[in-house]
């Protein structure tokens, strides 16, 4: 079959991947795709918000499956338009994949059906944002209603800092109209738990556990990034805490999306918090994460083409999930400055050794072919994934891997998964 995979970045290099290894898969197709990618699938220059391209494109190669990778063309309604085209897609519809494109929408959805978050309060006027916050406790959390790339969210020490919150998200607008709705929401502490799980509308198999790294700088310090490295599975995920999940948010979540009228097909992620009060939801995005995506997918056993016309059929329930008893790290290796401000152009080298290694990966986030040569593209440039038997040799072995690629400005933080010595 003919397969079309549209984003650009490493959880689409990290599906690629896994289609390239299906025996369903004949041809892949990327769109608009990047360097890596090229290597596995026919890159396409159209964008992932280029509906009427894609659409067409879709339709004149004959594409069997389109698997849309980004949360943009996911919330702006790109599945709607290709299955009116009558185009099989793996993803939410635009009225279901509102569970990441709306923080008030998903906070509201929780408190409707008693799934397990924190306190909150929506907002679209400035100034009655500014009087609540008058009497709030500190620390408090502050979220730009919409898509901001990972980075819309402020959490605030003191009310002087609020104030400067609500000016940066609400009036300088700073994340565009992601800022016309905020939520301000109660500061939960704990550990973070990132779920990914499939979801065919009423059934739901959730995938093996991961946990990201959100800020810049060693130590969770620095500004918040699309992500700087991730390890799976999570020594922090219990059977206990799985077993609460289970009960009280996974499937609560998928049943509460078909009772809104909104049943989602796809995937869904559960960015988890473990409190002292138990597991609550921190955020849901509708999609795979990035880069949770390029530890949890080299793990999966299953075909996974199997898997996601399983989601689009409804017959997940008859598909058994399974995943590798191992562990993997990634560590992203980032442009010097970002995610401020960065150079672009870069010579990247020392990729060939992936090929002779089994068990790691190099996937691309923000590359391009100048010529011959690889370079730097973007922000976040590659992440470099290594399995190993537990986390402690996943991530020796991660770290080791990041001394073969060379580019001028790497950077990279050099405690990821270093909360697995804890547990």
């Amino acid at each position: 079959m003919k397969v079309l995979v549209v984003g650009s970045g490493g959880r689409e290099h990290a599906i690629c991947y896994c289609v390239a290894k299906s025996e369903k898969a004949d041809k892949i197709y990327c769109a608009p795709g990047n360097a890596g990618i090229s290597a596995l699938a026919e890159c396409v220059p159209i964008g992932a918000m280029e509906f009427d391209k894609l659409v067409a494109f879709a339709k004149e190669q004959q594409i069997d499956l389109v698997i849309v990778g980004m949360d943009d063309p996911l919330v702006g309604g790109l599945v709607d338009e290709l299955e009116a085209a009558g185009i099989r897609t793996f993803g939410p519809r635009k009225n279901a994949a509102i569970l990441e494109g709306s923080k008030a929408f998903s906070k509201d959805l929780m408190k409707k059906y008693n799934i397990p978050t924190a306190a909150y309060e929506n907002f679209t006027d400035p100034d009655k944002a500014l009087a609540y916050l008058e009497t709030a406790k500190f620390p408090i959390v502050l979220k730009a209603d919409g898509l901001a790339l990972g980075k819309g969210v402020l959490i605030c020490q003191n009310l002087e800092e609020a104030k400067e919150g609500v000016k940066t998200i609400m009036l300088d607008k700073k994340f565009g109209t992601a800022g016309n709705e905020m939520v301000i929401e109660e500061f939960m502490t704990g550990r973070e738990v990132s779920v990914l799980s499939f979801v065919d509308g009423n059934t739901i198999k959730t995938m093996t556990s991961a946990q990201d790294h959100k800020r810049a700088g060693d130590g969770d310090t620095g500004l918040n990034t699309g992500g700087m490295g991730t390890f799976s599975p999570s020594p922090f995920y219990t059977k206990e805490v799985e077993a609460f999940c289970e009960k009280y948010i996974y499937q609560a979540t998928v049943d509460a999306m078909k009772a809104e009228g909104r049943p989602f097909k796809g995937v869904i992620f559960f960015g988890l918090m473990l409190t002292e009060d138990g597991p609550k939801v921190l955020e849901y995005n509708a999609r795979f994460g990035d880069p949770e995506a390029q530890v949890v997918l080299p793990r999966m056993k299953n075909d996974i083409i199997e898997v996601m016309e399983a989601c689009i059929d409804g017959t997940l329930d008859q598909v058994d999930l399974q995943f590798e008893d191992n562990a993997a790290v990634c560590v992203v290796l980032a442009s010097e400055g970002y995610p401020v401000s960065y150079e672009k152009g870069i010579p990247i080298s020392g990729l060939e050794e992936f090929d002779r290694h089994e068990g790691y990966y190099c996937f691309h986030a923000g590359t391009k072919f100048d010529g011959d040569q690889l370079v730097t593209n973007g922000g976040r440039v590659l992440g470099v994934t290594a399995k190993g038997k537990d986390l402690k040799e996943a991530r020796a072995n991660a770290y080791a891997a990041t001394e073969w690629v060379q580019f001028a400005n790497k950077y990279m933080r050099h405690d990821i998964g270093k909360a697995i010595d804890e547990a």
